[in-house]
Parts: structure tokens; C-alpha cells; sequence
């Protein structure tokens, strides 16, 4: 019994010796080794940049979806949409049809912009950090488009990078016979919108 104790004494001295040596050369590289090839398997089956790019466009749909909310709330404050001229005259519009929301070119009566109308200088409807996010230089531009008939419903766009969001919209275009899945007040769009299987495709919202 006296032996069996000293032997586990005297390995567990042994076992505090190495621990207070620390890892070996040898040990550091199987180590290292076997972290890099479970890294080079997880990368592989996670694809890093197909999630990157479906995070940005999950991010541009949350924008899209906060600019319709704001353009839909000023409706219901005001009676008409905010590129129109005045209520007295729906079917007006100096919308261009489709237009970057990012240009000078989203304007109403040729001197007040939308972002303006929506934002702290009009209705408050939109932050000004959202409108200065979604009109920087960097971003991944939103497009809006109203074909300018009355009824007709006002659509954001905009071009998405994954592939998973890319076959989205490919499937809300219609598939082969581009135009055919969308509705009749953004189908003269088609040309634009839907590009083709292979990407390109814009993402309109609602």
C-alpha cells in the first residue's frame, strides 16, 4: 500500500513537472495542425463570403422594408404619396420611374427631395442617420420604382450579392420566362429586374 502511494506520488509530481513545462515543440504543431484543418473544414462548409454578402442583403432589405413603411405612413398623413405634387393631382408624379434613391433625381416639383419630405425636414417619418446610411457612397444602392398610375403600388429595389437572395428574386421574376412572376404594376420593369438565372436579378419589395 506504502508503494502504491509513492508510485502515485510520484506521478503525480511528474504530471505538475510537465504542466509547469508547458507543451512541447511537438505538441504546439499537432495542435496547431489538427486547429487548421477543422478551420479549412468549417470554412468550406459555411462559405464565408456567401454569408457575408446574404447579411448585407438581409441589411438592405430591412432599409427597404423601413422605406416603404415611411413612404406608406406619409401617405396616410398627407393623402398622396410624397413624390407627388399635391393630392388634387394623383395621377402627377415627378417621380422619375425608375430612379436611384441615392441621386438628386428623387425630387418632388423640381426643388424638394423625398429623403427631405420623409425625413426631419418634412414629415420625421425616417431618421436623418437612415437617410445618410442608405445615400452613402459605400452602400448597396436602394432603387425605387412607381409606374405613376393610380392604384399602382410603389416598389424598393435592390441588387443583391448572394446567391441565395439572387435565386429569390430569379423565382419571383418567373423563372425562364422573365416578367411573367411579377405583378402587372412592376412588370414593365422585366427587362431590368430580371436578368437571367445567373445573378443580376433585382430584389423589389413588397
Amino acid at each position: 500500500m506504502v508503494l502504491d502511494k509513492e508510485i502515485w506520488l510520484d506521478n503525480t509530481e511528474y504530471v505538475m513537472k510537465k504542466l509547469a513545462q508547458g507543451f512541447t515543440l511537438i505538441e504546439l504543431l499537432i495542435v496547431i495542425a489538427v486547429l487548421g484543418i477543422l478551420a479549412v473544414a468549417v470554412l468550406s462548409a459555411i462559405n464565408p463570403i456567401e454569408q457575408i454578402n446574404r447579411s448585407r442583403d438581409t441589411g438592405s432589405r430591412s432599409d427597404a422594408e423601413q422605406l416603404i413603411g415611411a413612404m406608406d405612413r406619409f401617405y396616410a398623413a398627407q393623402g398622396y404619396a410624397a413624390w407627388k405634387v399635391d393630392a388634387k393631382t394623383p395621377d402627377k408624379t415627378d417621380l422619375v420611374p425608375w430612379v436611384k434613391v441615392s441621386t438628386a433625381q428623387w425630387i418632388v416639383n423640381g426643388q424638394a427631395d423625398v429623403l427631405g419630405l420623409l425625413s426631419t425636414g418634412g414629415t420625421s417619418e425616417l431618421k436623418s442617420s437612415f437617410v445618410q446610411r442608405i445615400t452613402h457612397a459605400g452602400y448597396n444602392d436602394l432603387w425605387v420604382y412607381d409606374r405613376g398610375t393610380q392604384g399602382d403600388t410603389a416598389y424598393v429595389c435592390f441588387l443583391p450579392a448572394s446567391g441565395s437572395f439572387q435565386t429569390e428574386a430569379w423565382t419571383r421574376c418567373g423563372g425562364v420566362v422573365a416578367g411573367t412572376g411579377l405583378p402587372p404594376d412592376l412588370r414593365p420593369m422585366a427587362a431590368t429586374i430580371c436578368v437571367g438565372a445567373a445573378g443580376n436579378n433585382f430584389s423589389c419589395l413588397p
